[in-house]
């Protein structure tokens, strides 16, 4: 090989790995997650204790929420300005199904397309209550293209684990990650046989002590499905408030 080929030859090679390493950082820098005040995945629950009719009410709660002027009121306070947020269901330990994925919401045009993609989103029931692996998926959705100063999941749902893992096990995962965990317990205005009821803590008591965990956690008890409409606007009103106040670990919402 002449001397002049090596040395061409050789400053290619040294050029590589700095074009190579400037090609990475602007990837890095094109793909940075857009900071956002919170990071909210709302998780909804369509095991086949929830009717159509109950199913329904809630998907209307989460859309009439995102249409309230208070709740966009509360964002535009925030320190950006802007939240993300991101809408599932679940059931089974395998079902969960992302129906609106991360939307930046910082006005009211934003937040009726949030409203609207609720609206549109199709309505699917399933079986049982994975509590769990709704916790375990929700915890993959973050920091994929925002980054909030808090990552909060809404659970929402009328029964206890039955499918999946031990919901200690999700729970602890999603805590140790830095997770907030907050709950929406929709009780059941027709109870269940006495046989039946006696198997579990009552839905209040459950989610308070086995679900909602992470620094400001709170529940919000639904009275009814009739009220769920109230209980998931005072909620994620809470739940973006900039610095919020520390609140009652249970709050009641009735129709």
């Amino acid at each position: 090989m002449r001397r002049r080929d090596f040395v061409t030859l050789s400053a290619g090679l040294i050029a590589a790995p700095a074009l190579l390493t400037g090609r990475r950082a602007q990837a890095n820098t094109t793909s940075a997650n857009e900071p956002v005040d919170i990071e909210l995945a709302l998780a909804v629950d369509v095991s086949r204790s929830v009717d159509a009719e109950e199913q329904e009410l809630q998907f209307r709660g989460y859309a009439a929420a995102f249409r309230d002027q208070r709740l966009i009121d509360g964002i535009s306070r925030g320190a950006i300005g802007a939240i993300a947020v991101s809408f599932f269901t679940w059931s089974d330990w395998n079902v969960q199904e992302l129906l609106v994925p991360w939307m930046r919401i910082d006005g009211a045009a934003t937040a009726e397309a949030f409203a609207g993609a609720i609206d549109a989103a199709p309505r699917r029931t399933h079986l049982y209550t994975s509590i769990s692996a709704a916790i375990d998926f929700a915890a993959t959705l973050f920091g994929q293209g925002f980054e909030g100063t808090r990552q909060v999941v809404d659970i929402s749902g009328d029964g206890v684990n039955n499918s999946g893992r031990p919901l200690a096990e999700a729970r602890a995962a999603a805590l140790d990650r830095g997770i907030v965990l907050n709950g929406l317990a929709v009780l059941d205005r027709t109870p269940p046989p006495s046989q039946f009821a006696a198997l579990n803590p009552p839905l209040d008591e459950y989610y308070r002590d086995q679900v909602i965990g992470g620094p400001g956690a709170f529940l919000m008890v639904a009275e009814g499905f009739d009220a769920f409409e109230n209980a998931v606007r005072r909620k994620i009103i809470r739940e973006i408030a900039l610095n919020p106040p520390p609140g009652p670990l249970v709050e009641r919402a009735f129709a």
